[in-house]
């Protein structure tokens, strides 16, 4: 069942003509994609997932880097978008999303506007000169794998996310910016307000006027920081929420 949109939250969006939609992990869990501090099971419940998403993980051995990446790619191609994708996909020309995700899951919904601001899992590319790799799916998971070389360099492919240490990517960080300082309203979903520098950008919005909804079913660092918070799901309240505004 569809719920409810909270008046005050009704009232918020009624005039909004221009929405960005920050999303977390939690906009991908009700399709099934683990987040990535969830447990790791199988061969890979040993590893500490955190340890295995730096620079000095990949230096130390590549080949088990590559192969875990590859595993979490199988998880989310099983995984379909929810109803919380579809309705954002389905007002395309009046949302910009900014996402922390890895997993694709709002361009498979049919979105286009999508800044990625920690990669892609589905984006490797040369781990010395960039250049964009294809990778043929693994059709069965192991502990280890060593990773393709780039066509033009010979050097490892990696994977195309950001790691622990790194910095965002300086396009689409620009591109957040301009989102929430530009937009009528800042919607901030699934995301635990953890991770920056993405968990400033409600800030930033806040700083220029922009009133910032939260959609969490629990509070999170970000509450504190927010106009309005909505205790539900994002496969839930996004469709509720999105027909209301657009």
């Amino acid at each position: 069942m569809i719920p409810d949109v909270p008046p005050e939250i009704t009232d918020a969006t009624r005039t909004a003509k221009n929405v960005t939609v920050l999303t977390g992990a939690g906009m991908s869990a009700e399709s099934g994609v683990p987040t990535f501090r969830d447990a790791q099971t199988g061969l890979w419940q040993r590893y500490d997932a955190a340890a295995l998403a730096t620079p000095d993980a990949w230096a130390a051995d590549a080949d088990l880097v590559w192969a875990w990446y590859q595993w979490r790619a199988e998880l989310v191609r099983a995984a379909k978008p929810n109803a919380g994708h579809i309705a954002l996909a389905g007002c395309d020309a009046n949302v910009r999303i900014i996402t922390q995700n890895v997993d694709d899951l709002h361009e498979r919904a049919g979105s286009t506007n999508v800044e990625h601001l920690h990669g892609s899992l589905f984006a490797p590319r040369c781990s010395e000169c960039g250049k964009p790799a294809e990778v043929d799916p693994v059709s069965e998971p192991t502990e280890r794998i060593p990773p393709p070389s780039c066509t033009d360099c010979a050097s490892p492919v990696r994977p195309g996310v950001v790691w622990f240490g790194e910095s965002l990517p300086e396009a689409p960080w620009l591109a957040a910016i301009d989102a929430v300082e530009s937009c009528d309203v800042l919607l901030v979903v699934g995301t635990s307000g953890v991770v920056y520098p993405a968990a400033g950008l409600p800030s930033v919005a806040r700083g220029a006027g922009v009133n910032v909804i939260e959609i969490n079913p629990v509070a999170t660092e970000l509450t504190d920081q927010v106009d309005f918070s909505w205790r539900t799901t994002a496969a839930l309240g996004l469709p509720a929420l999105i027909a209301g505004i657009v």
